[in-house]
């Protein structure tokens, strides 16, 4: 394999770059894991999405109503085992995993963030599981919430049932709290708010650091500056920012790298707070090894 090093400096107000790299993957190295993301595509989300953002912050950091959004799939090869942190829509994911060599009989684990269709689409294939070998890893609350949902949790409920016997249950810890591991340098971290069981994961390998923040974000343009801004697909808005501003704040407190599954391609990078010490900046910046 050739080693490709990119460093990227992302304007998010006014750089569309990274958003036009549709259906890509990255390959990095995490300590002793490989990284990979895998995207599914994307577009523009509207203003009208957002919740609590004021008429001057709209016409400040989104000038023409709209945003990147796009959604990516985390592939993590530990020494042992192949992990995929979510599932996509499945649009881009059999390909991509045929681009990195990789059998969908031999991804061991599957982590769910949460139950929305954009993170539980690749589950399955002509209506079955489509990763056979794979056990789901789903916390006790998002479970709990999308079983009492009535017809709006039908397709979730229809996927994991393509798992059934094989789904494995959990408490994430507290963030900051020590938690078992579900995996060696592999940990579940409770987001909630997006929705009630939004789980983060901590990866932890050979001095790295790294948070797969799920849907922490969708609107990074806006919720950069403006943390306390929601979206209408936000269950309780409200937690959701408050969570939103805690994990910023502990990510630059412990100099973590994040990962989001709607932070737009390469979807990677690092964050500082802001001098007015109320917003936060996000670059991306991925050392990547090309395929």
């Amino acid at each position: 394999m050739k080693t490709l090093i990119i460093l990227f400096a992302v304007a998010f107000a006014t750089n569309s770059a990274i958003a036009q790299e549709a259906e890509a993957v990255i390959t990095f190295r995490a300590g002793d894991f490989t990284v990979s993301v895998l995207s599914e595509g994307g577009g523009q989300g509207s203003s009208s999405l957002l919740k609590g953002a004021t008429p001057e912050q709209l016409k400040k950091y989104l000038p023409d109503g709209t945003f990147p959004i796009e959604t990516q799939i985390f592939l993590v090869r530990t020494p042992d085992k192949n992990i995929l942190i979510d599932a996509g829509y499945g649009r881009n994911l059999f390909k991509h995993l045929q681009e990195l060599e990789l059998d969908e009989a031999k991804i061991h684990a599957i982590l769910l963030t949460h139950l929305h269709g954009d993170h539980i689409g690749g589950l399955l294939r002509d209506g079955k599981a489509a990763f056979p070998s794979a056990e789901l890893y789903l916390s006790n609350a998002e479970y709990s919430y999308w079983s009492e949902l009535g017809e709006r949790g039908a397709a979730a409920r229809k996927a994991l049932e393509a798992y059934r016997g094989k789904i494995r249950f959990f408490e994430p810890a507290e963030l900051g709290a020590a938690s078992p591991e579900l995996f060696p340098g592999v940990r579940a971290v409770a987001a909630y708010g997006h929705t009630p069981g939004h789980t983060a994961y901590l990866l932890q390998s050979s001095g790295a650091k790294w948070l797969i923040w799920g849907d922490l974000t969708h609107a990074m343009p806006v919720q950069m500056p403006c943390p306390d801004v929601a979206l209408t697909f936000d269950v309780d808005a409200q937690k959701a920012a408050r969570t939103r501003r805690q994990v910023l704040e502990y990510v630059v407190q412990n100099k973590m790298t994040i990962g989001g599954m709607h932070v737009p391609f390469p979807a990677v990078g690092n964050l500082k707070k802001a001098a007015d010490g109320e917003s936060y900046q996000f670059t991306a910046i991925c050392v990547c090894e090309g395929i």
